[in-house]
């Protein structure tokens, strides 16, 4: 099974771009053009948040647009840049994003689960899980022993960009923890919202965050660096289970560069 997460691609209207200097659509559109000619082909896409920058309609409908050409069934969570209302109508089609509060669903099918856990707590940058949604994951964690993927946009973890680990997932991480503790099948997190590639070992798992399609954040450690960005190689994570091993992850740049050539 092949797992494609793209992460954070911010689309804006048509015409508009990003801070005033990034073509958002264009580079999702070339991710997508790069996810479809991968081989193998991914089995299913993962989109983990951020997916348009002001929760606007008409963001998402470019969003649904710049989508459309995948060959792999996608499916979608809200960071903190998204609204739920204007999110579940413009995809009105992805069934699993209309049912209750929250959208936190289930994607059966082949060696793994994946499970999507909402993050967003509205009008803050922050991520949120609620004892509702805790609950859930929790009974969902109790219907199946098989190998499960969580996937949300807030990291749980500090990664050492302040700015980040100042609105990460500030509210439920804890509980979190100790649900991930209690159940080993719990294969990855798989998270987005620092837009870099950032990797750690958490509650008894390993916890990843994928780069943006577009734009990254510039890696300064420094405890009083600003927010910034730069325009770094944008990438696609690959994921992909191997019986015998697990999931191994890869970073697939998006781009076109000089080779292949043999060793």
């Amino acid at each position: 099974m092949l797992i494609a997460q793209i992460s954070d691609t911010h689309i804006r209207p048509k015409g508009v771009l990003a801070m005033g200097r990034v073509d958002t659509a264009a580079y999702l559109a070339r991710a997508v053009a790069h996810l479809n000619a991968l081989r193998p082909a991914p089995d299913v896409v993962l989109v983990t948040g951020d997916l348009v920058d002001a929760g606007m309609a008409e963001e998402y409908a470019h969003l649904r647009e710049l989508l459309a050409p995948l060959a792999a069934p996608v499916h979608l969570i809200p960071g903190n840049h998204d609204l739920r209302a204007p999110l579940r109508a413009a995809f009105a089609a992805h069934r699993y994003l209309q049912d209750g509060d929250f959208m936190q669903y289930v994607v059966e099918g082949g060696p793994l689960r994946l499970i999507a856990l909402d993050t967003l707590t509205p009008g803050q940058p922050h991520g949120e899980l609620c004892g509702e949604r805790l609950g859930w994951l929790e009974a969902r964690l109790a219907d199946s022993a098989k190998p499960a993927i969580l996937f949300m946009h807030h990291p749980p973890f500090d990664c050492g960009l302040k700015e980040f680990d100042d609105c990460r997932l500030t509210v439920g991480a804890e509980r979190l923890a100790d649900i991930v503790r209690r159940h080993p099948n719990v294969e990855r997190i798989l998270c987005g919202h620092v837009h870099r590639p950032i990797q750690v070992r958490w509650a008894g798992t390993i916890a990843s965050v994928a780069p943006s399609t577009a734009h990254q954040a510039t890696l300064d450690l420094r405890t009083d660096a600003p927010l910034m960005y730069s325009m770094e190689p944008p990438a696609v994570a690959l994921h992909q289970w191997r019986a015998g091993t697990g999931l191994v992850t890869h970073l697939s740049y998006i781009g076109e560069y000089d080779g292949p050539h043999p060793f």
